[in-house]
């Protein structure tokens, strides 16, 4: 029987992919065998990510992509398919978020913040889904999430309107796009320990939030891997409009 978490056969473009989640989402699946197109803003992030999975016999190329011009995803996109062939799986991970309280936030914030979550990640999709459509070419979209698009906490006011935007946007591609055989997910994140967020976790308010945490821990990037794999390969074939949450309980409170 084949390995349904198999993805050799499959070519992956991930966004934000030069550090976090994104890294580590690149690691997991070249280790399985698929191709991976690296793809961030600031491309010399990429080269050592890059490097390490070829290093290592795997199959990885970076791309300069800015989610946020959206007159500019296509040429991106047609550079993606001229080096690398169609992409068949999208990671859609690209994203920020602004730490203030909302009537601290600004328009500016508030743009920054909508732009790359969800209008960057929406338009992204839709261009390769049209791609996809014209080629006849079944597929398959990730959309990273957040716990905070289904539940909220202070100080994120955009990132959760963001990201309970990505959710439903998950949710109506889904259905659109059944027809044309390609499936749309999305995965929920809780908390994760990541280069940027490691030193909060040592602070008070760190270890109160991780109080907050049923299993008492924060998430290692790796507690994601067998999510990704799930939803970028045959796994899960039978599984379009889903939100796979990983997150140690978080929103059973």
């Amino acid at each position: 029987m084949s390995d349904p978490f198999d993805v050799s056969q499959e070519t992956i473009l991930i966004t934000g992919a030069s550090q976090g989640l994104g890294r580590q989402f690149a690691r997991v699946l070249s280790a399985h065998g698929a191709a991976v197109v690296l793809a961030a803003r600031q491309t010399g992030k990429l080269k050592s990510l890059e490097d390490e999975i070829r290093g290592k016999g795997g199959r990885a190329s970076a791309v300069q992509m800015d989610v946020t011009d959206i007159a500019g995803i296509g040429k991106a996109l047609d550079a993606v398919e001229a080096a690398f062939g169609p992409v068949s799986v999208l990671i859609n991970n690209a994203g920020i978020a602004i730490e203030k309280l909302s009537t601290e936030q600004t328009e500016a914030d508030w743009d920054a913040v909508i732009n790359a979550n969800l209008k960057g990640a929406y338009f992204l999709a839709t261009e390769l889904a049209r791609r996809m459509i014209a080629r006849k070419q079944e597929g398959n979209i990730v959309n990273i999430a957040s716990v905070l698009g289904l539940g909220v906490m202070k100080f994120l006011s955009p990132y959760t309107v963001s990201k309970a935007g990505i959710i439903q946007a998950t949710k109506v591609m889904a259905l659109e796009l059944a027809g044309n055989n390609i499936r749309v997910n999305a995965l929920a994140p809780g908390y994760i320990d990541t280069e940027m967020n490691h030193d909060f976790w040592a602070t008070p308010a760190g270890e109160k939030l991780t109080k907050r945490i049923p299993q008492r821990r924060v998430g290692a990037e790796s507690d994601l891997d067998g999510a990704i794999l799930l939803l970028a390969s045959k796994a899960s074939r039978y599984m379009t409009g889903s939100v796979v949450t990983v997150d140690g309980g978080f929103l059973l409170n």
